[in-house]
């Protein structure tokens, strides 16, 4: 399928706005706590003498911190372990990032995005004992870090941190699933000319045998799409934002061919479609070495492919006849791992939680290995209600696991 991309902005710090807290303090998974809704109401302000502290409705302990070039993380001299809030009041005149932090090592327990002038938002973290640090980044201006804050007691008890990965982090994977993507394309390129022949020969019971296994191919490649540009779009494109649906001349490649083949149409009227997408797949091929993506990108698409999948495959809506969309999703878990991989050194020292995020991906596979019959693949509206609702349970619990990975993946501002 196509990939949508949602957001230039990484969505993942979105996902995790309404449960990482809780589920960070309360269960230790690793994902960063994340600031809540914005208020512009009366709060408590901080001043020289020391916090100001108060307690809210929630029972939690709140602290007044104040956000500004000349006075980040002012507001907060009386330091404790446990779960609290830090009410984080943008004291400026432009908008600011602010960030929670291990002084020593950089390391971010929590942080704040967007935090406009004159607005304030809650950040709820878990702190161990240790030494603590405010950052604040107004939007173009230098980061200043406020005073360390000392917790006295041990460390142990606290809440998860990640150390920022940076752009240099990042280069090493994504060169090397750059190679792994360039590595598939031969494959690609033989089974579309394969796909091809058969129509041309009109033998069309062996165009559809030869559709699925280079399609496959495709969309294990999932976090190259948008490197891939405009060719994306003709060799893997939908109906979607077609004003004559199936019938425009702009519906090409793979989705093009199997409307025809599962619906009727004759080998001479597919040829140019045929035609189009293997001389397509064949330039993909030979413009790949000169591209170059995005490092910053590839933890994002490493939630972004199976968050798709569960959008599009999982609900039929990239079916044009061949009933292929669970060895679609398939392919796409698989294309899923590829990138993980390349990014496991990066995580391992970062992600407590890699274990079970490697059981979610093979209890997904399982699920989906149910629905695989030697070279047939049950359809989805084929599926018992039972089958489609653990489906749906398994990818969406995948999903919202690798939403972390895309967190910890997000470089960050640091000066």
């Amino acid at each position: 399928m196509r990939r949508q991309h949602l957001s230039p902005v990484p969505p993942a710090r979105h996902l995790l706005v309404a449960g990482a807290v809780t589920v960070a303090t309360a269960v230790g998974i690793g994902a960063l706590a994340v600031g809540g809704g914005s208020s512009d109401g009366p709060r408590a302000h901080p001043s020289a003498s020391g916090s100001a502290l108060t307690k809210a409705s929630d029972g939690l302990r709140h602290t007044s911190v104040e956000v500004s070039e000349g006075g980040c993380g002012r507001g907060w001299t009386d330091a404790t372990r446990g779960k609290q809030v830090f009410d984080l009041r943008n004291t400026s005149s432009r908008p600011a990032e602010v960030y929670l932090t291990d002084p020593a090592n950089g390391a971010v327990y929590g942080e704040v995005e967007g935090l406009g002038p004159g607005t304030s938002r809650p950040l709820s973290v878990t702190l161990g004992g240790g030494s603590y640090a405010f950052v604040c980044l107004p939007e173009d201006a230098d980061a200043v870090t406020g005073p360390t804050v000392t917790v006295p007691g041990p460390a142990r008890g606290g809440g998860p941190a990640a150390v920022p990965v940076s752009q240099q982090d990042l280069i090493p994977p994504t060169i090397a699933y750059q190679k792994w993507v360039a590595g598939r394309m031969d494959e690609l390129v033989r089974r579309t000319d394969a796909l091809r022949s058969a129509i041309h020969c009109g033998d069309l019971a062996a165009a559809r045998a030869d559709w699925l296994p280079a399609h496959l191919v495709y969309e294990r490649m999932g976090a190259a799409y948008g490197t891939f540009g405009n060719a994306d779009g003709a060799i893997n494109g939908t109906t979607a934002g077609l004003s004559d649906g199936v019938q425009d001349p702009g519906f090409t490649g793979f989705h093009r061919l199997e409307y025809g083949l599962w619906h009727g149409e004759s080998a001479s009227s597919l040829r140019p479609a045929a035609d189009r997408l293997a001389k397509d797949v064949r330039d993909l091929r030979d413009d790949w070495p000169q591209e170059r993506m995005d490092p910053a990108d590839l933890g994002l698409r490493a939630h972004e492919i199976m968050e798709n999948t569960v959008q599009f495959e999982l609900t039929g809506r990239t079916d044009y006849g061949s009933g292929t969309n669970l060895a679609t999703a398939r392919a796409n878990l698989d294309g899923t791992r590829a990138v993980l991989r390349r990014l496991e050194p990066l995580l391992e020292p970062r992600a407590p939680w890699l274990s079970e995020l490697k059981s979610d991906l093979d209890r997904t596979q399982r699920t989906l290995e149910r629905s695989h019959h030697g070279d047939r693949w049950t359809p989805l509206d084929r599926l018992s209600r039972t089958g489609r609702q653990r489906l749906n349970a398994d990818a969406g619990a995948l999903v919202e696991r690798l939403a972390r990975v895309a967190a910890l993946m997000d470089v960050r501002r640091t000066r």
